[in-house]
């Protein structure tokens, strides 16, 4: 079960847009990953590779993350709502994801991670 500080840190991490990091320092080395009922990516140095390409995708990397509300913790469980922008080239917002990520936790890492939003969002461009 993870400490309401583990998981505040792990939250400062993602919001100062250290996607990648967070994954390295908060993740077991056999982790896993789903958006939605995507296909399941498993193994930590993968996360971290799949997170790198998508902020390369992006000016600079620069995606800005915001934590909405409470990190709901129960057990071994966490959920965090989240709201993601991304950014292009010219700085413009170019598309915005509200999604809930959750959680399995090992102890003071995250085992599995499964994202749930509404799919429309990757197609609506924002700015």
């Amino acid at each position: 079960m993870p400490s309401r500080e583990t998981v505040q840190q792990f939250i400062d991490t993602v919001v100062s847009g250290r996607h990648d990091e967070a994954i390295k320092r908060f993740y077991t080395e056999d982790a896993t990953m789903q958006e939605n009922f995507g296909e399941t990516r498993r193994g930590r140095d993968l996360l971290i590779a799949h997170e790198r390409g998508v902020m390369g995708a992006f000016a600079d990397g620069r995606i800005e993350s915001e934590k909405v509300g409470p990190a709901l913790i129960e057990g071994d469980h966490v959920a965090i709502n989240w709201i993601f922008k991304f950014f292009d080239a010219e700085g413009r917002l170019a598309l915005e994801m509200n999604e809930v990520a959750l959680q399995k936790w090992r102890g003071e890492k995250i085992a599995a991670e499964r994202f749930y939003y509404d799919p429309g969002q990757r197609a609506a461009k924002t700015g």
